[in-house]
């Protein structure tokens, strides 16, 4: 198991704890560019996708873990 896949299944069994450097790490490997104009919150694009806002907050909340999973087709 790579460690991509070990991310993923950590996010899916707990996706309350997840720090936010996990989150960016795995959409910059799908190919998503981090945007940032000095807020909190960090808008992730990729050409003919649909952009995702985070805030940068500790730990990331479920919901946005769940929806970053969705979009990268990662849901169960």
């Amino acid at each position: 198991m790579s460690k991509k896949d070990k991310l993923i299944k950590a996010m899916k069994n707990n996706p309350k704890n997840v720090p936010f450097e996990d989150i960016k790490k795995l959409l910059e490997d799908h190919g998503y560019i981090c945007h940032n104009s000095g807020g909190s919150h960090f808008v992730f694009r990729k050409e003919k996708r649909v952009s995702i806002v985070i805030p940068y907050h500790k730990p990331i909340k479920a919901i946005y873990v769940k929806h970053v999973l969705e979009i990268l087709g990662e849901s169960k």
